[in-house]
């Protein structure tokens, strides 16, 4: 999956025919209801402008961001009485069947910050809800429509079809955490030149291999595509995953990581004090190679499991034979030089030390090949050069 195609109302996602088209039409219907109730949501619409997101309030397009009310049937009555079947409600995602009464339907988006999911073609095809931040209910953060006929929460990405021009004039794939923080540098880049950054975002979901190959066919993937997830332990693994998939789509530019402070995220830095800028220098400036991150978020796990590992000789010994395998997965022989005198600067170990665990995991992985692959071990990539590591550490 590349670059969407223009827009086309009647292109579905997975299906086709009238059925998909009336799903996709409820969708629709559902988009501009939640459109029209955000004008009469104080909350909501306070919450849009304290994030520094409320320019969604006075400009519908390209998110058409809406709300939720809090009623339990509110969308439900309004589509069906638009002359939408229950059947179609239902499949279109936005309602459910309650357990107690099959015959009773109910929203599935209840009071909640509506940021809509585009398809391929332009279409909206389901939702992203965002509770209230004073809710007094503990419910989750976000909720995502459940997969549907039209609908496939991990093929696709949250903002690709409302920054088609921006993709286009091939600028820097962002990967962020949600809607919030792909609007976030959306704003942030609105009166920019060319060669910015545009971010996208998983449906409410890890990234999946579909989402990172989507990632591979944008034009701006050629310089680049940096990483920016919240400075926690869930963001760590965020960024371990998107290293591990985007690194096997052997994407043509390099994978950097925009990295922020403990609790903070892009959406966080628009509210401050020349929000806009400090954002821009964080996901062009002051992005780091994504495997220098992957190797300090394995190091401070074992630290956290072992608080004296490095105390000692024989725990620094340990602690390099579990980061020399990323060696052998980086780039190009030089990264693979200085992420191993980055392994000797963290663990306080010798450089002697960091050489004779990179010989030996190389011989334990070309002594665990089978035979059939035997042959294809003098093949091995260039971010694999054990041998340039070893002279030049």
């Amino acid at each position: 999956m590349g670059v969407p195609r223009p827009h086309h109302p009647t292109s579905p996602v997975r299906g086709s025919g009238p059925e998909s088209a009336r799903l996709l039409a409820a969708v629709e219907a559902a988009v501009a209801y939640y459109r029209a109730q955000l004008g009469q949501a104080d909350g909501p619409r306070a919450y849009l402008a304290h994030r520094g997101l409320g320019v969604l309030v006075e400009r519908e397009w390209p998110w058409r961001v809406g709300y939720a009310p809090p009623g339990w049937s509110s969308l439900t009555d309004h589509l069906l009485a638009a002359g939408f079947t229950a059947e179609e409600v239902v499949g279109a995602g936005v309602a459910r069947r309650t357990r107690s009464d099959p015959h009773r339907l109910i929203d599935v988006f209840r009071d909640r910050i509506m940021f809509p999911v585009r398809g391929p073609a332009g279409q909206a095809v389901a939702f992203l809800g965002r509770c209230r931040p004073d809710s007094v209910v503990r419910v989750p953060k976000y909720i995502n429509s459940p997969r549907s006929a039209i609908y496939d929460k991990g093929q696709l990405l949250f903002g690709i079809a409302e920054q088609q021009e921006r993709i286009r004039a091939r600028w820097t794939p962002v990967l962020v955490e949600g809607p919030a923080d792909v609007l976030a540098v959306w704003l942030s880049y609105s009166r920019s030149g060319p060669s910015e950054a545009v971010a996208v975002a998983p449906c409410g979901t890890t990234l999946t291999d579909d989402q990172a190959a989507i990632l591979r066919n944008l034009p701006g993937a050629a310089q680049g595509v940096v990483a920016a997830f919240d400075a926690d332990p869930a963001g760590c693994a965020a960024v371990d995953r998107a290293w591990r998939l985007l690194r096997q789509q052997r994407l043509p530019g390099p994978l950097l990581v925009a990295e922020f402070a403990a609790g903070a995220d892009p959406a966080d830095l628009l509210r401050r004090p020349n929000g806009r800028a400090q954002l821009r220098t964080a996901l062009r400036r002051r992005a780091r190679p994504m495997l220098d991150a992957v190797l300090d978020h394995r190091l401070t796990r074992l630290v956290e499991r072992h608080p004296r590992l490095l105390e000692d000789i024989d725990g620094r010994c340990a602690a390099v034979r579990v980061l020399v395998p990323l060696l052998f997965q980086a780039a190009s022989p030089d990264d693979a030089i200085r992420l191993a005198r980055r392994i000797v600067a963290t663990t306080g170990a010798g450089v002697d030390t960091v050489a004779i665990a990179a010989i030996t995991h190389l011989e334990d992985t070309l002594h665990d090949l089978d035979p059939a692959d035997e042959a294809r071990a003098h093949q091995v990539r260039p971010e694999s050069s054990g041998r340039s590591v070893l002279r030049s550490a």
